[in-house]
């Protein structure tokens, strides 16, 4: 009998790709085997998708309502389409499973106009436009957060809560308990924006830090991500204040970086989110500000409810105001303890287990045994 499979798609960034490897991981745990299918993004994080294939299929979203580009937009969607579809008659998976972002388009519309069992996971608190234009046709919806749909009644009925999944490195880390900083040791810290970046923390983050009184500045340690035009003024800044300071633009180990720190500054994208959650570690958050649907900013306000995170509109990062939160918990850091707890009680280390079980089931495959 040949081994079942089931055909993964995924927008090309860390936040749509980092929970369907979870998935894939879980998957093949139940044997099952995964195709991936994304975007030529996928290069920079996929690269280690624990897939059979992967199957690069064009896609675009619609930035400008210029006709020429607007032409341009719906020819290469109907390329993808058509590529989507040949790949799913030829492979004939046994369900197809959608994470968000414009590239699932193709990939998903195709394989509910063949028929194929269908299922969308959503990560934010608030569902994903292309996730939208796609829950009315699908077999099943999972999210990420409790109660999403509850205001659609046909979509809350064959909608699933089973969490966000996280990534096996992020469960290894999540094994870390949190070492409270103590008045007179080092204090490390962690600041990212995401798995593309975000320079408001190159501008903000070695600010504040200059204007943070010098004893307590020289407990710091930082690992700092900073986008690659930005990363030679931010290290030349440490550099310049005799703060011990590693920065990159991308941590490939970042869950580990995560769980050795003792206050992590972000972004709220929805796997920053989770990771937080599941590891068990406190945050002051910066939801990116422009987004559409304000999604980072539903993410952060679950996390904010908990009394796991503090979060801050763009507009009021200032310098002024990191360096005040930064030397208060540097001179008291007692508060952190407890958002971590608060953190971790938030957190859903099964998630990918519940979205395996939830793919079997709407696929009609049957367990392939006991899970090691």
């Amino acid at each position: 009998m040949s081994q079942p499979l089931v055909m993964v798609c995924a927008g090309g960034t860390g936040g749509h790709l980092f929970p369907a490897e979870a998935l894939a991981v879980a998957l093949a745990a139940r044997g099952v085997a995964v195709d991936l299918v994304t975007d030529e993004r996928a290069e920079k994080y996929g690269r280690a998708f624990p897939a059979r294939q992967i199957h690069v299929v064009e896609s675009a979203t619609l930035a400008s309502k210029n006709p020429l580009a607007v032409l341009k937009t719906v020819a290469t969607l109907g390329r993808g389409y058509l590529h989507a579809r040949r790949l799913i008659r030829t492979l004939r998976p046994a369900a197809v499973i959608g994470f968000g972002g414009y590239p699932t388009l193709p990939p998903m519309f195709a394989a509910t106009h063949l028929g194929a069992p269908t299922i969308i996971h959503d990560q934010n608190a608030v569902m994903g436009r292309a996730n939208r234009q796609l829950s009315a046709k699908v077999k099943a919806i999972a999210t990420s957060f409790p109660g999403v749909l509850d205001r659609d009644a046909g979509l809350a009925a064959k909608a699933t809560f089973t969490g966000n999944p996280v990534r096996p490195m992020v469960i290894e880390a999540s094994a870390i308990p949190y070492d409270p900083p103590r008045a007179d040791g080092p204090f490390r810290l962690c600041v990212f924006g995401g798995s593309q970046g975000a320079r408001v923390m190159s501008e903000v983050v070695p600010a504040a830090i200059e204007a943070i009184d010098l004893t307590l500045r020289s407990r710091l340690v930082i690992v700092q991500q900073a986008r690659g035009e930005d990363e030679a003024l931010v290290k030349a800044a440490y550099a310049r204040l005799g703060v011990t300071a590693e920065v990159a633009p991308f941590f490939v180990d970042l869950p580990q970086r995560l769980a050795a720190a003792h206050l992590v500054i972000g972004r709220s994208g929805a796997s920053t989110v989770a990771e937080l959650a599941v590891i068990g570690r406190p945050s002051i958050l910066v939801p990116l500000p422009h987004a559409l649907d304000q999604d980072q900013l539903m993410n952060a306000a679950t996390l904010a409810a908990a009394e796991a995170a503090t979060v801050v509109r763009q507009s009021d990062f200032t310098p002024q105001w990191l360096g005040q939160e930064l030397s208060k918990l540097l001179a008291d850091p007692s508060p952190l303890i407890a958002a971590a707890a608060h953190a971790r009680a938030q957190g859903h280390a099964d998630a990918a287990d519940r979205l395996a079980e939830l793919v079997l089931k709407t696929a009609g495959i049957a367990p392939a045994g006991p899970i090691s």
